[in-house]
């Protein structure tokens, strides 16, 4: 037979096979789905979803979880929206109201795991670690009788297993020096402090940290500032770095009490919500200190609101970076299982019209990042600004909207104090666990000490950078030759100074404080003028 007529009727073959497939596959399909009818369904009232999810309750192959189904749905649904409209299931939405409530129900200690294993830090005062003897430094092994030291264990779930309800009772075994000490104790109600530190930086300037806009900050706030005005304050710089926001009314208050009567501290408006203003009423207890305002690219939320209404009000100095850029309100919605939702209902406004909400982008969650690959937190320059977005202050000075607040004055990340050794050691938490290893050593010492000047005294005494260095060799073979050494030296030591202090009485308080002398935008503010000039 002819060749190519062979090759033709092999290919006439194979389209006739395919033909007949296709057929097969169809007529399969239609009679798998003959019962089946087109749904004319509508999007505006939910139908289309409610129909798809009835079909896979009734027909789906295997049984479905209905509670995962219907949390997935909604989760689903919600990331359509914006990044902070979010579905909580019960435990998340437990933990997010227990940060911001002002107190939560536990043994009432601080800790952190510099080496995989929790380390004590404070022991609240009046708190149920504090009457069974609980102290600073103490290494915890066990809760109950899960073992958490040494075996990698999630540092969330050591809080949760420390944590629970008011009246419960927690073993807690810890080790001190070389002995190994059980304590029984009963779980309860525990203050969350949103309010790091205060105190007087020289004679006449004072320093707040707020952590976080929580249910009881303005009444820290308050105790805080009268204690600092009783001091001698006629100066602050209000830290509020790395503060990602809280509840809304708190940073109106907070604003009230530097703003002037009448003077606008932030606008809401949304879709199905009236514009609603907030005004200062003129009965703040600060309105004459002279105000310095620091945040940084973490700074959010709350923070801005703030930071905004001082800015356009010109009534502080902002000094640092650009802010994260959250400019949305969400509002709370809770179901009887426990779990909620987080819905933006609005946006804020600041004093002169901004809208400080960044752009939403599929990069979203890694803008922080993408500013410093940018560059933005190391050169002015680099910081991206919509400058079409222009607004104007109270005294006529330009600010711009469509993404963060950007400081008075920038002060950029320092990387040029960073040496190699300095570097390794931040890799492997030297200086951290140099820290614990200083407090086994000076423990009494450290524990009698009450006062700055003692403080200070000891710290001189204790010799600490030639003790580091000696550690930094010895346990993670970390070495400087002299020239390095003396270049790491100043930068290094201050933060030594503030790690072992925190052991001290005098806790974060004196962290912060003896960490001021490498923290530049600190070094920044002191240096200019508090007032819109």
């Amino acid at each position: 037979m002819n060749p190519k007529k062979n090759g033709f009727l092999l290919q006439l073959l194979q389209v006739i096979l395919a033909l007949l497939l296709g057929v097969l596959l169809t007529l399969t399909w239609i009679k798998a789905g003959e019962n089946k009818r087109l749904r004319n369904v509508r999007y505006h009232d939910w139908q289309k979803l409610n129909v798809i999810l009835g079909e896979i309750e009734r027909n789906y192959v295997d049984t479905i979880k209905m509670e995962e189904m219907t949390d997935a749905a909604v989760a689903a649904a919600l990331e359509v929206l914006d990044p902070h409209s979010v579905y909580l299931p019960p435990v998340e939405l437990e933990s997010s109201e227990a940060d911001l409530a002002g107190d939560f129900q536990g043994i009432g200690i601080q800790f952190n795991v510099p080496n995989d294993t929790a380390v004590v830090l404070e022991v609240i005062a009046g708190g149920p670690s504090e009457k069974v003897g609980l102290l600073p430094g103490d290494r915890i092994l066990k809760v109950d009788t899960t073992v958490i030291a040494g075996v990698k264990f999630p540092q969330d779930s050591m809080v949760r297993r420390m944590k629970g309800p008011a009246g419960t009772k927690v073993k807690i075994t810890v080790k001190r020096e070389r002995e190994t000490i059980p304590f029984d104790i009963i779980r309860g109600k525990i203050p969350l402090h949103s309010i790091d530190a205060w105190f007087m930086v020289d004679d006449t300037t004072g320093y707040i940290r707020l952590s976080k806009f929580s249910a009881s900050t303005f009444k820290e706030f308050i105790s805080a500032s009268s204690d600092l005005l009783s001091w001698g304050m006629k100066r602050l710089i209000f830290d509020l770095r790395d503060n990602s926001g809280g509840y809304f009314e708190q940073a109106c208050l907070l604003s009230n009490e530097f703003l002037s009567r009448g003077d606008t501290i932030v606008y809401l408006e949304g879709r199905y919500r009236v514009r609603e203003t907030t005004r200062a009423d003129g009965r703040g207890g600060l309105q004459d200190i002279p105000l310095t305002v620091l945040i940084n690219e973490n700074s959010a939320s709350s923070s801005e609101i703030f930071a905004g209404a001082i800015q356009d009000n010109d009534r502080g100095v902002l000094v640092g970076r650009r802010s994260f850029g959250k400019g949305l309100v969400q509002e709370p919605i809770y179901f009887t299982d426990g779990s909620g939702l987080r819905l933006t209902v609005a946006r804020f406004y600041t004093p002169s019209g901004r809208c400080i909400q960044k752009p939403y982008s599929s990069d979203y969650s890694y803008d922080i990042y993408n500013r410093y690959a940018r560059g933005e937190v190391f050169y002015a320059d680099s910081v991206k600004i919509d400058t079409t977005d222009i607004h104007y202050t109270k005294l006529g000075r330009k600010v711009y909207g469509g993404g963060g607040v950007m400081p008075d004055i920038f002060v950029p990340v320092d990387t040029t104090k960073a040496t190699s050794f300095y570097l390794k050691c931040n890799k492997k938490a030297t200086q951290m666990r140099f820290a614990t290893a200083m407090f086994d050593k000076y423990r009494k010492q450290l524990l009698s000490i009450g006062s700055e000047p003692a403080l200070t005294s000891f710290l001189a005494s204790a010799s600490l950078p030639a003790q580091f260095r000696a550690f930094a060799a010895s346990k993670d073979g970390i070495t400087a030759d002299d020239k390095e050494w003396n270049e790491t030296l100043p930068y290094l030591e201050p933060q030594l100074n503030a790690l072992v202090a925190r052991y001290s009485r005098l806790g974060e308080n004196a962290f912060y404080k003896y960490y001021l002398p490498i923290d530049d935008a600190v070094k920044v503010a002191l240096e200019n003028p508090s007032t819109v000039r």
